[in-house]
């Protein structure tokens, strides 16, 4: 398959660029043909542009400078996010590029009356996710009952692919790791995958 793995951490020495060595190990393992796209180390602008937003309704999507980042996205059948929970929510650069890479006439098409939206990512099959948090399990799951993993499974990928697998690995507690948690969970990283 053809797998895009997206990581947005901004530090080098991060556990999210640990995590995505483990990822593109173990799909380059299993012969997928993998793609890396650190959106920091490309210094990927997150700003939706006037022009993007204003032609969202348009007749044709304009993109400013995404273009190649759309055309990859297109040709995905199994996309990775790897990334930092921050504040319950994606880090600004990450919904940065759903917000210019996941848009009209690529990803899906708005109804002739503007109301509704059909999928247009075909080609993508699998979604994975896998993020960190600081908090504890149980205020992500318990109290705030999972906020990005809805907004992903069904504001983005569910909107945008049918039928679409998503799944969603993550590691809580990361201000209190030990080294042996840590290696636990990029074993279940390898099975998740």
């Amino acid at each position: 398959m053809k797998c895009l793995a997206v990581v947005s951490h901004p530090l080098k020495n991060s556990l999210c660029k640990d995590l995505l060595d483990e990822v593109a190990d173990e799909l380059e393992r299993k012969n997928h043909e993998i793609r890396i796209k650190d959106l920091y180390e490309e210094a990927f602008d997150p700003v939706l542009t006037r022009d993007e937003r204003a032609s969202y309704y348009g007749d044709e999507y304009t993109p400013s400078g995404t273009q190649k980042d759309i055309e990859q996205l297109c040709e995905t059948e199994y996309l990775v996010l790897i990334f930092p929970t921050w504040w319950f929510g994606l880090p600004a650069i990450l919904k940065g590029w759903l917000d210019r890479v996941w848009v009209p006439g690529a990803a899906y098409a708005h109804s002739v009356d503007n109301k509704s939206i059909s999928p247009k990512l075909n080609a993508l099959k699998k979604v994975r996710v896998i993020t960190t948090l600081g908090s504890p399990w149980w205020v992500d799951r318990l109290i705030l009952r999972q906020p990005v993993k809805k907004a992903l499974k069904y504001g983005v990928v569910g909107a945008c692919s049918r039928g679409c697998d998503f799944e969603m690995l993550s590691l809580y507690d990361c201000e209190n790791l030990t080294q042996d948690k840590i290696n636990r969970f990029k074993i279940r990283i390898r099975r998740f995958l």
